[in-house]
């Protein structure tokens, strides 16, 4: 009885044999956006404004050498969007969308606090796409646009004015 199901489940796993080769080949795309953060406050507001031209890299790091490895690198395109290919797996690595460099003179340098963002490049998650989104990341403008000041209060909460 246990031998009629041999061949049954050998055809089975040559049949998906195809089906994994391709999944190992197809690479991860890599999606986000990068920002002028022209009000200096460490996220996005109505007041943002997204870059065109700024520069990414997608940069992975090795868990047990610690070796980091550039494995893309994108322009910004219309509204501040990016698209990265990534091909492989990278396991356990650590991988992170970083900023690079922006086109606007006043607005150039990078938000510590969004300044990366960690990307998933792995297919052992139980993801099925490959399509990933990155956190937005934000340069700093050198000088707050004026009105900034009217605006937190539009995102502070109700009476916490004192913040200001």
């Amino acid at each position: 009885m246990a031998r009629s199901y041999v061949p049954l489940i050998a055809v089975m796993c040559v049949s998906l044999l195809p089906l994994a080769a391709m999944a190992a080949g197809t690479p991860f795309h890599i999606e986000g956006y990068v920002y002028c953060d022209t009000c200096r406050f460490g996220f996005e507001t109505i007041a943002t404004k997204y870059i065109t031209g700024a520069k990414v890299k997608i940069v992975c790091k090795d868990s047990v050498t610690l070796k980091s490895e550039v494995v893309g690198e994108a322009v910004t395109g219309s509204r501040g969007r990016y698209r990265v290919a990534v091909k492989g797996d990278r396991q356990d690595q650590h991988c992170l969308a970083v900023l690079i460099k922006s086109p606007i003179s006043n607005c150039q340098f990078p938000d510590p606090g969004r300044n990366t963002a960690t990307v998933i490049l792995t297919r052992s998650n139980g993801a099925a796409s490959t399509r990933h989104f990155a956190n937005a990341m934000g340069f700093f403008r050198d000088q707050p646009l004026r009105g900034c000041a009217t605006l937190r209060k539009h995102y502070l909460a109700d009476g916490d004015y004192r913040a200001i």
